[in-house]
């Protein structure tokens, strides 16, 4: 048995508890047979979220509390997280059993390449929401663009996060080394808006969905004074990198701002151990969509989760637990 971080949500505060105590993950792994889609004793999952002002940790809590609610014998506890990489790091050593993670950074570890040395053994219950790469600056700073961060103060998100992957990755598009040409700044998103607020920090990335909590607090509390970057003009030499990067329009209505904004978006996907339980995966993919109204009360974000795109994981395979639950629900091949 695996011990996991636990996550309650009370009032809108993340208080985090720990482990200690007795909870423990009890999900089994997959040792053939038909999958039934049905769990026959009582087991506990943990879920890999995001930063605590982020669309993954406001869905994962959202997702949890619907799994407990399914009826069936699984029940999960989210937990707040520096995001991708480390989402799928802790889930393959076991912290976890269901991680959220961009799917470049998945791409990533299927591959064993960037961030992670050898492959990963990973596979994905279904594409979810789209990540916005949404680049803000304070107008004061005078950036405007990407190459304008040299000599700047730039938060790249959390450490082993998707967004520090992404921030990375634009700025060497633009022709910057993260490590040498900006003040790097590797804060979770409640800090980085902190210090967008107070002046300490003159940009900052973020990789998520639509609205962001965090965010939707600094563009009402600091509205005139910054404002987004379109970065599209570096999405070919994105692309180079990654053929998943694809040009999105951040809408004017999700910030109430007063136009749309141009940026690169990247797909998400919900991840598990390659040889978790199949019938855990089976009941965990069925969830997400027997209450997607559920989880889009939660963040409007989850109005993206469809079965239209569901299967639309590669490089990652679907987990066969999943596969299941998505053929049952007539998902589209």
């Amino acid at each position: 048995m695996r011990r996991i971080l636990t996550v309650t949500t009370i009032t809108g505060l993340a208080l985090a508890a720990g482990a200690c105590g007795g909870r423990q993950n009890t999900a089994a792994t997959d040792t053939g047979g038909d999958v039934t889609c049905q769990v026959g004793s009582d087991t506990r999952i943990g879920i890999a979220t995001g930063n605590a002002t982020g669309v993954y940790f406001a869905l994962g809590n959202a997702y949890a509390e619907q799994v407990n609610a399914s009826g069936t014998k699984v029940q999960a506890t989210a937990a707040e997280t520096g995001a991708s990489v480390q989402n799928i790091q802790q889930l393959v050593a076991g912290t976890y059993d269901v991680a959220f993670s961009l799917a470049d950074t998945a791409a990533d570890a299927i591959n064993g390449t960037n961030s992670f040395s050898t492959k990963q053994p990973i596979a994905a219950l279904a594409r979810i929401h789209t990540n916005y790469t949404q680049v803000i600056v304070r107008k004061a700073a005078g950036i405007k663009d990407v190459p304008g961060m040299k000599g700047k103060r730039v938060s790249t998100g959390s450490p082993k996060s998707g967004t520090e992957v992404i921030a990375n990755r634009v700025l060497k598009a633009a022709g910057l080394d993260a490590a040498k040409d900006v003040s790097a700044q590797k804060l979770d998103l409640t800090k980085t808006v902190d210090g967008i607020k107070d002046g300490t920090i003159d940009a900052l990335f973020w990789s998520g969905g639509l609205p962001t909590p965090g965010i939707t607090d600094l563009l009402t509390t600091a509205k005139d004074q910054v404002e987004f970057l379109d970065i599209t003009p570096l999405l070919s030499e994105m692309q180079k990198i990654n053929e998943v990067y694809q040009e999105g329009t951040i809408p004017a209505a999700a910030y109430r701002q007063p136009a749309d904004v141009r940026t690169i978006v990247v797909p998400n996907v919900l991840l598990v151990r390659a040889d978790l339980d199949p019938n855990v995966a089976c009941v965990l993919t069925r969830t997400l969509f027997d209450r997607k109204a559920q989880l889009e009360q939660a963040n409007a974000a989850a109005k993206e989760i469809s079965l239209q795109t569901a299967r639309k994981t590669t490089p990652v395979l679907l987990h066969r637990g999943a596969e299941k639950a998505l053929d049952d629900l007539k998902a589209p091949k």
